[in-house]
């Protein structure tokens, strides 16, 4: 364990240093996301029809593919990642401290990939003002997608205001020591700020996380994305009460997932070692394990009802779901996962931050294999399938690959953007960390 004190400098140091690597992290990045902005704007050129999406006709395809499981999977990560940071300010996990706000980041930037996804899969953007928010007092009632973006708007708004507070405390105290050229965006975050409302903004971020951890299984990952399928009855693999609980086990494994990644690149990236320890590592990696297991057996139950002497319709799309081989391989990652989790925990020796990143990477992998398949599969076996002497085909096209990839890259390129303004690791930890060092 290392011995060194951590301080401000620590934090700031990504403020305040560039290298050849981070440049060449912006270019892979960018270039990742401007070549599916390149896809995009072909596809707004030619329609969706170049996506195959919308098919389906005498083809038998599915209308919705990676980009609509695609976005359940950024919306995921956003959810699980702000439960994660609420979680720790709300159950006192001072253990998690230092990665709380990248948790809150995760969630901001994976929230922005999710309302994009929407935006895309729109066809056209100008419906998001015209059939959205122009008649959104009449959408609101009976739109899925109306609902998917309330929700989203509501939880950025939520986690925005959330961040916010809390780096108001930051910078006030850190100003002299941060870069004068921003000067103006750090004036802004700390219009009006006192030091009387560090005690009130406290208690505000406490009933936020609150609202957060309530509204999480009740209205978001666990509420309205997934009764957007499972209320629907006509889709076999889509109906029934687990989604919602199997939506939230996804997100929570893939939001732990990311900031076990985002953890080690930071920590390597600027020697914090004594911030970022090897404990938070183990921490993380037996949640991961934790949720792991849930969601192996939310997939049990699945299974077992819809093979086991389902209706047939049930029993048709449940067959075709666990013979899939992107299925079985979703589910073997997951086992891989949790099988090193537990083998660690008995000889810890087998422990690496190495290894941490390559089950994060496995289980993110998981998941969107996943969360794909579930949106086609449901499409591919309906109950009413009139296309039984054609099955349906769903082959997705490089745009939409692309859009995973660019994505990703827009993330990457929002943590690359962000470490250069703000601290990612909170004052408040230090500080707790320097008292627990003394």
């Amino acid at each position: 364990m290392s011995t060194k004190r951590p301080s401000e400098a620590d934090i700031l140091r990504p403020i305040g240093t560039v290298s050849l690597t981070y440049f060449a992290l912006v270019a892979v990045a960018g270039l990742a996301f401007v070549a599916f902005l390149i896809g995009w704007a072909y596809q707004l050129n030619e329609g969706l029809i170049v996506t195959a999406l919308g098919d389906w006709g005498s083809g038998g395809g599915a209308t919705w593919g990676i980009y609509i499981g695609a976005f359940i999977w950024w919306v995921g990560i956003a959810h699980g990642g702000i439960i994660l940071s609420a979680a720790v300010r709300l159950l006192g996990m001072d253990r998690y401290m230092p990665v709380a706000r990248l948790a809150e980041l995760l969630t901001i930037s994976g929230l922005s990939a999710a309302g994009f996804y929407i935006i895309v899969h729109l066809g056209r953007p100008d419906r998001m003002v015209t059939s959205v928010v122009g008649h959104y007092h009449i959408t609101i009632h009976g739109s899925p997608l109306v609902w998917d973006v309330t929700v989203i708007t509501a939880y950025f708004v939520l986690t925005a205001t959330y961040l916010g507070l809390t780096l108001r405390y930051d910078v006030s105290r850190l100003r002299d020591q941060l870069p004068d050229r921003l000067d103006p965006i750090y004036g802004f975050i700390t219009i009006g700020y006192t030091e009387r409302e560090d005690a009130v903004v406290e208690r505000m971020v406490w009933w936020l996380a609150l609202a957060i951890i309530i509204m999480a299984p009740l209205l978001l990952h666990g509420g309205v994305i997934p009764w957007l399928f499972a209320v629907i009855p006509t889709m076999p693999t889509w109906f029934g009460a687990v989604q919602g609980p199997q939506f939230l086990t996804i997100a929570l494994t893939s939001a732990i997932s990311g900031v076990i990644i985002l953890a080690f690149s930071f920590r390597r990236a600027y020697d914090w070692d004594h911030i970022i320890t090897d404990d938070i590592f183990r921490g993380l990696l037996l949640w991961l394990g934790f949720f792991c297991l849930l969601f192996l057996w939310l997939q049990l139950q699945q299974n077992i009802t819809g093979l086991f002497q389902a209706p047939v319709d049930l029993t048709v799309a449940a067959r075709a779901r666990a013979t899939n081989p992107i299925y079985l391989t979703s589910m073997s990652l997951v086992f891989l996962t949790l099988t090193y989790i537990f083998a660690q925990t008995l000889r810890p020796t087998l422990f690496t931050k190495r290894r941490a990143v390559v089950s994060g990477l496995a289980v993110l992998t998981a998941t969107i294999l996943e969360k794909v398949l579930f949106v086609v599969e449901g499409f591919l076996h309906p109950t009413f399938d009139i296309y039984e002497a054609v099955p349906g085909v769903y082959v997705p096209s490089l745009i939409e690959i692309a859009s995973i990839t660019g994505t990703i890259g827009m993330v990457a390129l929002f943590f690359l953007t962000v470490a250069k303004i703000f601290p990612v690791v909170e004052l408040h930890a230090i500080e707790h960390l320097r008292d627990d060092h003394e």
